[in-house]
């Protein structure tokens, strides 16, 4: 009798720990999953990061190397040519160029030429902008100096020389599924909605 009370206590001393065990498990797999998530996420942000950078500064490049002599054309060689390498490289690299193409009726302003779909608003999303008349106000003395999103130079100061350049951004949208992980745990996480990138190269010609 002592030794069937024995074996039934062994039993139970078992199923507690299993029930433990389930218990813990299920503590920690939502944040297990968490943190996968967001390994998996923001590493994929920092890579597509990484290549529009080297896209940009590549179409920089290639535009400031141009002549400037058409830039009064609706739409220079220049223009084309960069376009043209960010296109060939997201394609070369298997990223979606969301069906944008190269065309005389891009938004224009003084010496910039903005790309974008024709449907922007969906899952892929880019904006290219190529600006052949990028200044710099020299000397440089602050941050505010330096290239934004919108290749938009800035006020030059008062006795600043300007050296002439071409800025090249890339605007890219990604889609976040850190976010919606976090909303299960209760979290709200805000995100940027694009991954961007700014290159600027002096012009030669």
């Amino acid at each position: 009798m002592i030794l069937q009370k024995r074996g039934w206590l062994r039993r139970f001393a078992w199923r507690d720990e299993d029930a433990t065990q389930l218990a813990e498990f299920a503590i920690a797999l939502p944040l297990l999953i968490f943190f996968v998530v967001g390994i998996f996420d923001f590493s994929g942000a920092f890579t597509l990061k990484q290549k529009l950078t080297n896209i940009a500064r590549d179409a920089a490049r290639a535009a400031a190397a141009d002549p400037a002599t058409d830039l009064t054309k609706p739409l220079p060689y220049s223009v084309s040519d960069a376009f043209y390498v960010i296109d060939n490289y997201l394609i070369a690299n298997n990223i979606n160029d969301c069906g944008v193409l190269v065309s005389n009726n891009s938004i224009v302003r003084t010496l910039t030429w903005q790309f974008a779909p024709a449907d922007n608003s969906g899952s892929c999303g880019i904006t290219i902008t190529i600006n052949r008349g990028y200044y710099f106000p020299f000397p440089v003395a602050t941050k505010s100096a330096l290239p934004t999103v919108s290749c938009i130079p800035p006020p030059a100061g008062v006795g600043a020389t300007q050296v002439v350049a071409t800025c090249v951004s890339i605007q890219y949208s990604y889609q976040w599924r850190f976010g919606q992980v976090a909303s299960l745990l209760g979290r709200n996480a805000i995100l940027p909605t694009s991954i961007s990138a700014v290159a600027v190269a002096m012009n030669e010609n």
